[in-house]
């Protein structure tokens, strides 16, 4: 991965004009300064600021850490005093769909209370495990006391709204208060100024009128209520909280997920037992399954590859003669990847995989000459040696030509690069142990337990193997007799040949990574901009429905409101549908499930819901709500 950092700065109340200017701008210069970053990108909304800052794959993620961090701080005197916190950045890309995504949910308990649960005892937990970039709280909704003015009572005593605010700010204060120094004794001096229920803010004075206080809850009514009332978010049907888990660039999301879930019965133990978490969306669902099947492509390509030589061989001692380099290779394999640093993955399991028709190569050519050897009546330890002296070379030779042909792929640069890169290491580790058993091993096993060579017509198998081969060398001499006395036709066939791979080598598609199905999809609803939270609920409601009643999804999370792109304002939504496992959905594709739900979306007036089936790799750091976005450039900013 990139190393990727998103800085985010909250300043409520400013438009996206004031943002750019007096927040994005500042940032951006500071940030533009620092080696190594290769993309910047930046959005800025009603009251937050995001930027995304992109680094070479040369760069390390520790470093990039510093050099944001000193950008920040050099940007503080040019950004606004009034900031209610500076800017606050994770080592994680926004573009990048959840790893984990945990729904909280209670029957008993009121959602500010809940929230307050989630961000205390369970998100700061589970940002600290090693991995994890950011987690995010969606839906849930902070507590505070939510004081509702009238402002005609207020405006009939001569008073506005600042004077409500002064009044707020002057009385809900925590500071020292000094303390009493006697002879023989020191006292402090403590009282709690902080106001906490709405009752503490009902009695505080705003004026007198003609002797008599005015207070508080003359003009205004107080309740209990939520910072934030636009905010909502659901597991399948019913309200919860959602945690949104991100891992960091660079880090294993198995071992990042499995770490999660390791600390979730832990954390079941310190929350009340009416509140309930439960798994929304794994991604690493998938990727379990895919590098599964890989092992077992692994396993099945030793057993075949053995079974061929068994047959060709027709003896035991050499077949594991052979085989022995198997074994021997892949654990070499291993132990190059590990100090690489590379891991168990598609990648590398697919290089092993092949590798394991590489690895007997060697091997059986060095059996074929001892075999030989014998044959010309040598002893088998005298056949061995001479036969590994003989052949030696060609086996070095043949491993350095393999060698070379995966040798530009190391070089290669970027993500692409680094993706074969892994490929083509491991096959050349594979390589290079398989060489050194063929040269050392091999020769050890047949110098000491093969002591004959196979006869053609020993047994029945011998007979059958025999009568085969005997046949398909007498059909091939046949046919290269055919083809040697029409020499222009076998010239003309060889360049159509030629020619017809260049045509469908233009004809086939081509893309920058093949599209994953992850049983993951991303979506993202969109109303109009003047659409109330109310209106936008019920909306977003009708869509959850509509995505719940497909037969192939097997869980849903939505959310409306939230602050920074992507999640602020009434008219936007997020959605993260998770599908069944693929043979559960009857092979449908996840692209054919967005497909059949757009349709049926299509009938609900007023509201669209921007569907991307997520993937396992992605190589840019911005946000998007489809495949492909435009980007609209103008000196004209209106």
């Amino acid at each position: 991965d990139y190393p990727t950092i998103r800085v985010m700065t909250l300043y409520p109340g400013a438009s996206p004009d004031v943002m750019t200017s007096a927040v994005t701008a500042p940032l951006e210069r500071q940030f533009g300064q620092m080696p190594g970053l290769t993309q910047m990108a930046s959005t800025s909304s009603g009251g937050a600021s995001v930027l995304t800052l992109r680094f070479n794959l040369d760069i390390n993620m520790d470093v990039a850490e510093q050099q944001v961090q000193a950008a920040i701080n050099a940007a503080t005197n040019l950004l606004p005093k009034d900031l209610p916190a500076p800017p606050v950045y994770n080592k994680v890309n926004p573009a990048d769909t959840p790893v984990l995504t945990l729904a909280i949910t209670s029957k008993t308990m009121l959602l500010p209370k809940l929230n307050d649960l989630v961000d205390t005892r369970m998100a700061q937990k589970i940002a600290q495990i090693s991995g994890v970039g950011m987690v995010s709280i969606a839906g849930g909704q902070r507590q505070a006391v939510r004081i509702k003015v009238n402002p005609e009572a207020l405006a009939a005593n001569g008073l506005n709204l600042s004077d409500v605010r002064t009044l707020i700010a002057a009385s809900n204060v925590n500071q020292p208060k000094g303390n009493f120094d006697g002879p023989t004794r020191v006292s402090m001096l403590d009282a709690n100024d902080q106001l906490v229920s709405p009752q503490q803010y009902a009695e505080l004075i705003l004026a007198y009128n003609n002797g008599a206080p005015l207070r508080l809850k003359d003009v205004a009514q107080i309740v209990d209520g939520a910072e934030n009332e636009r905010l909502a978010a659901w597991a399948n049907e019913n309200q919860a909280v959602l945690l949104n888990i991100q891992r960091q660039p660079g880090a294993n999301v198995i071992e990042v997920v499995d770490r999660i879930k390791a600390l979730l019965p832990k954390l079941k133990q310190w929350i009340p037992a009416g509140v309930e978490i439960s798994v929304l969306t794994d991604r690493t669902g998938t990727i379990r399954a895919s590098v599964h099947d890989m092992e077992w492509t692994l396993g099945a390509a030793v057993v075949l590859v053995m079974a061929v030589v068994f047959i060709f061989l027709r003896r035991m001692t050499p077949t594991i003669a052979a085989g022995v380099s198997v074994p021997l290779a892949l654990a070499g394999t291993c132990t190059g990847m590990w100090l690489v640093g590379f891991s168990i993955d598609n990648l590398s399991l697919m290089a092993l995989a092949i590798s394991v028709g590489f690895v007997v190569d060697d091997a059986i050519v060095m059996i074929e000459n001892m075999d030989r050897n014998l044959e010309h009546g040598m002893r088998p330890y005298q056949a061995a040696l001479a036969g590994a002296r003989q052949i030696g070379f060609t086996v070095l030779s043949i491993s350095l030509s393999l060698i070379a042909a995966f040798t530009p792929l190391i070089f290669m640069d970027g993500i692409v690069g680094r993706l074969l890169r892994e490929f083509s290491l491991t096959l050349t580790f594979a390589i290079i142990v398989s060489t050194l058993v063929s040269l050392t091993i091999t020769p050890m096993i047949c110098a000491h337990y093969v002591t004959a060579t196979a006869v053609s017509d020993a047994t029945w198998f011998d007979r059958l193997v025999e009568g085969a081969l005997s046949r398909t060398l007498r059909f091939y001499e046949r046919t290269l007799h055919v083809v040697l006395r029409f020499p222009v036709v076998t010239v003309l066939v060889f360049v159509s040949t030629i020619a017809l791979t260049v045509m469908l080598y233009a004809k086939v598609p081509k893309g920058y990574f093949p599209t994953d199905d992850s049983g993951f999809i991303f979506g993202a609803t969109r109303a109009s901009a003047d659409i109330s939270f109310q209106s936008m609920l019920k909306l977003q409601q009708q869509v959850a429905d509509v995505v719940m009643a497909d037969p192939a999804v097997e869980g849903i999370g939505s959310t409306l409101g939230g602050s920074g792109p992507g999640g602020g304002g009434s008219n936007r939504g997020n959605m993260f549908i998770s599908l069944k496992p693929i043979d559960e959905r009857d092979g449908v594709s996840t692209q054919l499930v967005i497909d059949r739900l757009r349709r049926e979306l299509g009938k609900i007036p007023g509201i669209r819901l921007f569907m991307i089936a997520a993937q396992d790799i992605r190589a840019g750091g911005r946000q998007s709500d489809s495949d492909y976005q435009y980007t609209l450039i103008s000196t004209d900013l209106d």
